[in-house]
């Protein structure tokens, strides 16, 4: 099977569990009501100015602080991720990667090159039981590895090692097992929470009667560190920004206070932030908070809800329904399927025609609202505009916070030196006003002196191919590996 192609379309979701009905009436005061004070409201509570985005970057750097001084220390969790051995280039034969981090999972075959299956998750195990979700994967994955070709082999008495990127809360015990805390990004699987995730995989693909091992749990962005630090070396930090978000880096091990056992082997190890639960001065709207809470973890992952695909849309979604039923936005009705994906978001802001004639296709495909005016549809633009300049300059706040904390306890090493910052994700893959407003809030914060040596590089599918590294650089056949 061929390499599959990425698709925009992997980084939304059309609906939040909950919502409430769209109101069937429409209001109108006195003289006409104009969507302008909405808009202008708006734009005030989502503005990012420069104080506040280095206030939030230094309680994303005290907050880390704080998780690796303790569990539950702080919003962040700042998990261990027992990666402490790094792909070397060393590493000889067949691996598999299995991926699952959003609406889609992955199983990825790597040998000096490999393929890739993408497979769409159903709905109703995202929301079934552990079993249910676990043997679908494992089918998949016996599906594809029955499709190994001749030129895919593996020594004689060797058995199949996977990598496998969860990217979901976990607290990992060791470097192939970690304990769910709780599911995100549209996850509400009964009965996993509490579980070590590898073991519910082993039991699945025991049913299967597949004969693989896991040798490396990790999540989407641990693998994508180790993924692009394979081909560059300065890579520290890795971002994704695509469903939902995550962010990790390298840590020294003597900084890290809460880890109990004496720090043998390499002196770094990988810190999965968790960042999306961070909370600290962010601006939010009462868009935001109706949305979280009619949402499946209300209260929950507030940083993930401001800036990562899954919720974008559905943000605006919110204001234009408020716009429609306070004026003529649309005219005189209120469209009945008012439903905004963030892939929509992206395509009506690339619109450079002069009538805006794509977001008024947009709208008429989408939402039903055949008879947009130009005005309109300029406004609905706006609105995309605010609320995604918001998601990316607060990105670009976070990773800020990460470098200050590594700069401030590597006693300058890090300083003046180039410093790679892997992203990965549809999101910031897919939508160029979404980078520019990350990099320029980077910028912003760090000065044109500090943030010239600051990298922040794409790297395209880099948690498949990272997990089936980091499953080669620690499998129990590493002994066999030429050096």
């Amino acid at each position: 099977m061929s390499a599959a192609p990425a698709m925009v379309g992997t980084f939304s979701i059309r609906t939040l569990s909950g919502r409430r009905p769209i109101p069937s009436f429409r209001c109108t005061l006195a003289g006409g009501v104009t969507t302008v004070p909405i808009l202008t409201e708006l734009k005030m509570k989502c503005a990012t100015p420069l104080p506040l985005l280095q206030r939030i970057a230094d309680a994303m750097t005290s907050d880390m602080r704080a998780g690796l001084a303790a569990d539950n220390g702080s919003d962040l969790k700042m998990i261990l991720s027992y990666v402490d051995s790094l792909p070397t280039g060393n590493e000889k034969g067949l691996f598999y990667a299995l991926d699952l981090g959003g609406t889609n999972f992955r199983v990825v075959r790597v040998q000096l090159g490999g393929k890739q299956n993408n497979v769409s998750i159903p709905r109703e195990l995202m929301q079934g039981t552990t079993e249910e979700l676990f043997n679908f994967i494992a089918s998949k994955l016996a599906n594809f590895a029955a499709k190994e070709s001749g030129k895919f082999q593996l020594p004689k008495g060797r058995m199949r090692e996977i990598g496998f990127t969860f990217s979901f809360p976990i607290k990992q015990t060791s470097i192939d097992s970690g304990i769910l805390i709780k599911w995100t990004k549209g996850f509400a699987v009964l009965g996993t929470a509490g579980k070590d995730v590898v073991a519910c995989l082993k039991e699945a693909m025991q049913r299967q009667g597949l004969d693989m091992s896991v040798s490396a749990l990790v999540n989407d962005s641990v693998a994508t560190l180790a993924g692009a630090k394979y081909w560059d070396d300065d890579v520290l930090i890795a971002v994704i920004l695509g469903t939902g978000t995550n962010a990790c880096y390298i840590e020294r091990k003597d900084a890290i206070p809460k880890l109990q056992w004496p720090a043998g082997g390499t002196r770094n190890m990988i810190i999965s932030t968790e960042w999306g639960a961070f909370t600290t001065d962010l601006p939010l709207t009462e868009f935001d908070k109706d949305m979280d809470s009619e949402s499946i973890n209300p209260g929950e992952q507030i940083f993930e809800k401001t800036i990562s695909g899954m919720y974008l849309g559905e943000i605006v979604r919110r204001v234009l329904l408020k716009m429609a039923s306070f004026s003529s936005l649309f005219g005189d009705s209120i469209p009945e399927k008012l439903l905004i994906p963030t892939p929509d978001l992206c395509a009506m802001q690339q619109d450079d025609t002069k009538d805006l004639s794509k977001v008024e296709e947009i709208l008429s495909n989408t939402i039903g609202a055949t008879r947009s005016t130009l005005k309109a549809r300029k406004i609905v633009v706006d609105i995309c505009d605010t609320i995604v300049k918001r998601g990316g300059r607060l990105a670009g706040a976070g990773i800020v916070g990460i470098l200050q904390k590594m700069e401030q306890d590597s006693k300058g090493l890090i300083s003046g030196k180039r410093t790679v910052v892997a992203m990965d994700g549809g999101l910031y893959e897919h939508y160029p006003q979404y980078r520019n407003y990350l990099k320029d809030a980077v910028a912003e914060l760090l000065g044109a002196e500090v943030s010239k040596n600051i990298v922040i590089e794409h790297t395209k599918d880099g948690s498949g191919i990272g997990a089936a590294l980091l499953a080669a650089a620690n499998s129990k056949y590493a002994s066999e590996f030429q050096i």
